[in-house]
């Protein structure tokens, strides 16, 4: 190469390297060049970009699944604030300890990488190659240390204790695991529990959040932070103010609904990042659990109805051949209280996994009256075997029943898991496999009118003893049916 190339090629390369450190975009892509970027993306680095700058104390991006969120909050960010400023002290939580450290891990495989070392040689952990010292400091899967420097990075998961002093900037990347977290009041509230006494405890007047999630629920830390605090909506970068020490919130839709704006131009229904989710497999995704999709890949919790069924039941106008039929069960969800409703469910389930419902005991009359009318149901409809929760007082009523009903197998259990959470997470299998009889809306009005405008906000709702029954079933039969309790044979 004649000097004046290799003079031009030094160049570029300087200029390269100045910019990158300028410019958390370009950064990610010196240090990962094969890094794909799609408008989207661009967006999304440059609210970060704006973060680490400080113009946005405190920022939130809600962003769908597998579209990246994490590769730039969780493992390029942490490595570039700590090159612009070692001193700088840093925390990451996730919902799970193991996956805290595997972000710990990817920050330092980033920083020792040879092309980060060109950009911010001092910034160095003590497996790298300075040596001054390093002894003294950490390097852990946990946390490490800046040497020479008073830089730290630490990773916990959900309801860890953060140590140290300070922290300068927390990072909180899905504190949910899954949808049954999400729908969880006791984990929501131990969620909540937990920032305001382990996370914003250890934060200053200089410090900054940075919150990226996929939603679950409406009532998430997200939605808990909009309600008790507000927050500031996007949609422009010129918008920020510096001085502004509040929320800032990104939502990016997988599939544009919302009105365009500066920093998401997309027009209506144009896929998020369709070089790797096409419009054609979000829509799949959204036809099998619409509520769901609003919800984690859209970033809206509460579905636009409001309501969790709706009249999207699945209906059959025949009755099921014989042949057909592999088992003919019942499921019973006692009533707790004097307001609460017996739901007793008989049903076939058929060769193809649907489950036809054949008939309904719906009613808040005493037990007196309802043990001998569910013995007569379960009879008429030729049960063989019929499952009773045995919360308050189930186990009596399922003794009972099974003494007016010698040929059907009782059997009785306590349902120990959390109502509120069963009932969202297995909302789309209810859907997707119960079906009702044509009619049934006269047949069984109290019952229909209680299914078809039951809430997704779960404390808005009067009673659930029919969502209950109806989750238990699709529980029982698809979601558990490898470890039936009863049915077998």
């Amino acid at each position: 190469m004649a000097n004046s190339e290799q003079s031009s090629f030094t160049d570029l390369r300087y200029l390269s390297e100045v910019i990158a450190r300028k410019n958390f975009e370009r950064f990610a892509l010196y240090v990962m060049p094969s890094l794909e970027l799609s408008p989207f993306h661009r967006a999304y680095y440059q609210a970060l970009e704006l973060f680490t700058r400080g113009a946005i104390k405190k920022l939130i991006v809600t962003v769908p699944p597998q579209h990246g969120k994490s590769l730039g909050s969780s493992q390029l960010l942490p490595a570039y604030l700590l090159g612009l400023n070692p001193e700088l002290k840093i925390a990451l939580a996730s919902y799970a300890f193991t996956l805290a450290t595997k972000f710990n891990k990817r920050v330092q495989r980033v920083i020792s990488d040879a092309a980060y070392q060109n950009l911010f040689p001092d910034t160095c952990l003590k497996s790298g190659s300075r040596q001054v010292a390093a002894g003294s400091y950490l390097q852990t899967s946990e946390e490490f240390e800046i040497v020479g420097y008073g830089g730290s990075f630490q990773s916990v998961g959900r309801g860890g204790g953060l140590t140290g002093n300070k922290v300068d900037i927390a990072i909180l990347d899905d504190l949910y695991k899954d949808a049954a977290e999400g729908n969880s009041p006791t984990v929501r509230e131990s969620v909540w529990e937990w920032y305001t006494s382990a996370v914003k405890t250890r934060l200053h007047n200089g410090s900054q959040e940075l919150i990226v999630f996929t939603r679950w629920h409406e009532e998430d830390l997200i939605g808990i932070l909009e309600d008790k605090e507000g927050v500031r909506v996007l949609g422009s970068f010129s918008e920020i103010n510096p001085d502004y020490t509040g929320w800032y919130k990104l939502n990016f839709e997988a599939i544009k609904e919302s009105e365009p704006t500066e920093i998401d131009p997309r027009r209506y229904g144009a896929p998020l990042w369709p070089e790797r989710h096409s419009l054609e497999s979000l829509e799949q995704r959204r036809a099998l659990d619409p509520f769901r999709f609003d919800c984690m890949y859209q970033g809206h919790p509460s579905s636009k109805e409001g309501l969790l069924y709706g009249d999207n039941f699945k209906t059959y106008d025949t009755p099921t051949g014989s042949d057909e039929i592999i088992r003919k069960a019942n499921y019973t969800d006692t009533a707790d209280t004097g307001t609460d409703y017996l739901c007793s469910i008989c049903y076939d389930v058929l060769k193809g996994g649907q489950i036809n419902i054949t008939d309904v005991l719906y009613t808040q009359a005493p037990m007196e009256e309802t043990e001998p009318a569910t013995a007569q149901m379960l009879l008429r409809n030729g049960t063989r075997a019929a499952l009773i929760e045995s919360n308050n007082g189930g186990r009596g009523f399922a003794r009972n029943v099974q003494r007016k009903a010698t040929a059907v197998h009782v059997e009785w259990f306590h349902q120990s898991g959390n109502k509120e959470s069963r009932i969202l997470t297995n909302s789309a299998t209810v859907l997707q496999n119960i079906r009702f009889p044509e009619g049934w809306r006269l047949r069984w009005p109290e019952l229909y009118a209680h299914l078809t405008t039951y809430k997704r906000l779960f404390k808005a709702n009067k009673n659930d003893d029919a969502p209950d029954a109806l989750t238990g079933i699709v529980e029982k039969e698809i979601i558990n049916k490898n470890n039936r309790i009863l049915y077998m044979g």
